[in-house]
């Protein structure tokens, strides 16, 4: 997350107030608005900037690191929670728009099937596309989101009706 801690033992809110001497309410603050990329690299929380670091940064680097590392960690929970899937889909801001995220996150996926077509992947920004290769046994692709227009139809989906009864 880009300042929010994620996952972590309840237990340490607790015991960073106590260590620090701080109000449980300072270490809430810390966990949502100091931790996450901008926490771990100590300078930003925006991908785009620590992708953008990540050869000459070393905090930079770490942040990504970690990010990647945990979605991989998910990514994997959910595949053998689901036994299997026919695809990987990236999407979002970060999914989208950062080929250095994808590789990074595809990185030791081959036990599932996962691989990754590097020059694809590298070439994909602002477009769906393919990113596994041919023989890839689990596909992997960008698929770019519009949130806003799903929001738009959904209420004019469920508000047209009331829309036409108000008439």
């Amino acid at each position: 997350m880009g300042t929010r801690s994620g996952d972590l033992d309840p237990a340490l809110v607790s015991y960073l107030a106590q260590e620090e001497g701080v109000a449980v309410a300072e270490v809430e603050n810390w966990l949502n608005k100091r931790s996450g990329l901008l926490g771990v690299s100590g300078l930003s929380n925006d991908m785009r900037e620590l992708a953008a670091a990540y050869d000459t940064d070393p905090r930079a680097r770490l942040a990504v690191d970690v990010f990647c590392h945990r979605a991989r960690k998910y990514l994997g929970s959910y595949l053998a929670a689901l036994g299997g899937a026919e695809a990987v889909i990236f999407s979002g801001g970060i999914g989208e728009n950062s080929s250095l995220v994808r590789q990074k996150i595809c990185e030791k996926m081959d036990w599932c099937g996962l691989q990754l077509d590097t020059a694809a992947n590298a070439a994909t920004f602002r477009r769906d596309n393919r990113i596994s290769t041919a023989n890839s046994k689990l596909s992997a692709f960008v698929i770019r989101s519009d949130e806003e227009l799903v929001i738009a139809r959904e209420t004019a989906r469920i508000a047209g009706p009331l829309v036409k009864r108000q008439r």
